[in-house]
């Protein structure tokens, strides 16, 4: 990435800590791919392969922004979704489909969604979406 990139997301941070962002993803080679460009993005990233694995990481650190996928084994997206506002945990969702129906696309909006992408996701438009959630 860039230096003109990189200032978007960067601008303002240098004295505070830098944001966490969690990727809760099933698929490795994903997980790894978001891991380098959020960090190339000039923030601390934590990846998890499942939504259980991602919950239970709460009782220790609460990360800035979730990057969340739909489709998983056992606890879905939507369920982690449920879970969160359970918990009444403000942390700003980033939902990522390969699967995208108008369904899913109206229910993770309903349920809080800052934003909604698709697989494969654009670089610049998940970043941008981090950086947008992280402000609010």
């Amino acid at each position: 990435m860039g230096r003109a990139l990189c200032a978007r997301y960067c601008v303002g941070r240098m004295r505070q800590p830098r944001p966490t962002v969690a990727v809760v993803d099933d698929e490795q080679s994903i997980c790894i791919a978001l891991q380098r460009l959020i960090r190339s993005a000039n923030m601390d990233v934590k990846t998890y392969p499942s939504g259980e694995e991602f919950l239970n990481s709460l009782q220790n650190a609460r990360p800035d922004c979730v990057v969340l996928d739909l489709h998983m084994p056992k606890l879905t997206g939507f369920d982690v979704q449920a879970r969160l506002a359970k918990l009444a945990t403000r942390v700003p969702v980033i939902v990522i489909t390969g699967h995208d129906t108008p369904e899913t696309r109206a229910r993770a909006i309903a349920n809080g969604a800052a934003a909604y992408l698709l697989k494969p996701v654009d670089d610049r438009m998940l970043l941008d979406a981090i950086a947008d959630a992280i402000a609010d």
